[in-house]
């Protein structure tokens, strides 16, 4: 096996002299090579696994954002931070840790703009026996115009969505409080909580599973020796590897797959949770708070095509655009969809909300959907019938699921360690 393995990467060394690929593709490559040599009698989903777990997480390419967020920076300026980096979310470096501070007490979790959606609207909601508000959320309620009754768990209308418009964010975005509250205040309500990070040692197989089983959005990957943070791999740096190894063997015997042949979609049309055009944009946001969503189908009024999707990270243009919400004063989630079209069109940025409503069928393959959740850069692919009625949902979650299968015992003890969720999370 060793000189068979030894003949296959000389083969490929060349092929990567001929052809400079992407860090991405070589990584793909070193799959290819474990993949030829794995025993016959394996399956393709056990070839994988046992290639996967036999590279390190060492070996991912390493993300250039390198931004981390002081715990004692207000939610204001963490907003700020995320927003002019170009990035969703970033770890939380404890200001009080020693400089000697093992990883666990100098890391109190990451936070991104899910979490602060989340933590707003939980601040909003009115008092109750069970869930009584705290000093913050009780002034958050008075400085906040309306809010309390606009994001309580009752129902919205299409008249109460001048309740959500102006009136909040604007007394939200330039409220004492918004500005004076800590990053390490809301730690209870880190969307992703508890952190949880991986030594250069472990697995791909576990980092996998993490991404997929274990719903982990991103994972910090450590340097034991100096207590920081050497990586963080994503869900959808995971799905960029995976678009740039087509035309390799293992990915192109998964890639053909169709869609309904590996079981996607898994949500049954009745169970998508939708908003309709003409409902408060909060609507969607409490929703997916409510629900533990990441994102949203907008729906057009009495029917059942899907016309854009609103994501939780979308609120970070209500906190850091203001002529959005001055613009429009009922934020109406169809006319928040024109507003920030409109906006990144005026500001020239680059997002993934310009592209419109990307959708995909059920006899699409794998390969032609992680091209498109890697070109356009989304989190989600709304699964649409002839005519163009919305028939499920597919996450990036969701594809690496399809990817690699937990063995059985495999964590054993791996999550001993790690800390428990705060007592006041709820998300």
């Amino acid at each position: 096996m060793a000189m068979a393995m030894a003949s296959v990467q000389l083969e490929r060394q060349t092929s990567i002299q001929d052809s400079p690929r992407s860090p991405e593709a070589k990584l793909g490559m070193q799959v290819e090579d474990l993949w030829d040599v794995q025993e016959p009698e394996l399956s393709p989903n056990e070839k994988l696994n046992a290639c996967f777990e036999s590279i390190p997480v060492s070996a991912f390419p390493i993300s250039p954002q390198g931004i981390e967020i002081k715990s004692d920076a207000s939610l204001a300026e963490a907003v700020q931070i995320l927003a002019q980096n170009k990035i969703l979310s970033a770890p939380v470096v404890d200001v009080d840790a020693p400089e000697d501070a093992t990883w666990m007490d100098r890391y109190i979790g990451i936070v991104e703009f899910a979490g602060i959606a989340v933590w707003i609207l939980q601040q909003s909601e009115p008092s109750s026996p069970r869930s009584p508000s705290s000093p913050n959320g009780a002034e958050f309620a008075i400085t906040a115009n309306g809010m309390v009754s606009a994001a309580g768990l009752g129902a919205l209308g299409p008249e109460d969505a001048s309740i959500t418009s102006g009136d909040f964010f604007e007394a939200l975005t330039s409220s004492e409080f918004y500005k004076n509250t800590k990053v390490r205040d809301i730690s209870g309500s880190f969307r992703w909580a508890p952190f949880l990070a991986l030594q250069k040692s472990n697995t791909f197989l576990t980092m996998l599973l993490l991404l997929s089983k274990y719903k982990m959005k991103s994972i910090p990957v450590l340097d034991l020796g100096d207590g920081k943070i050497d990586n963080i791999i994503t869900q959808s740096a995971v799905i960029h590897m995976l678009a740039e190894c087509t035309g390799l063997h293992w990915f192109e015997s998964w890639g053909s797959k169709k869609l309904s042949e590996i079981g996607l979609p898994t949500m049954s049309p009745e169970h998508i949770i939708t908003v309709y055009e003409d409902e408060p944009v909060l609507q969607a946001f409490k929703l997916m708070r409510k629900k533990r969503i990441g994102g949203i189908p907008v729906i057009e009024c009495g029917g059942k095509k899907a016309t854009g999707n609103i994501s939780l990270r979308d609120v970070q243009f209500l906190l850091t655009a203001p002529d959005i919400y001055r613009d429009y004063r009922s934020i109406t989630a169809k006319n928040f969809l024109i507003a920030v079209r409109n906006y990144l069109e005026k500001h020239e940025k680059r997002s993934p909300m310009l592209s419109g409503m990307i959708t995909c069928k059920r006899d699409e393959t794998v390969k032609e959907l992680i091209q498109k959740l890697d070109s356009e850069k989304i989190q989600r692919v709304y699964v649409t019938d002839k005519d163009g009625n919305l028939e499920g949902v597919i996450t990036l979650r969701d594809i690496i699921s399809r990817l690699v299968h937990e063995p059985r015992g495999y964590f054993g003890d791996f999550f001993d360690g790690v800390l428990p969720l705060p007592e006041n999370s709820r998300v």
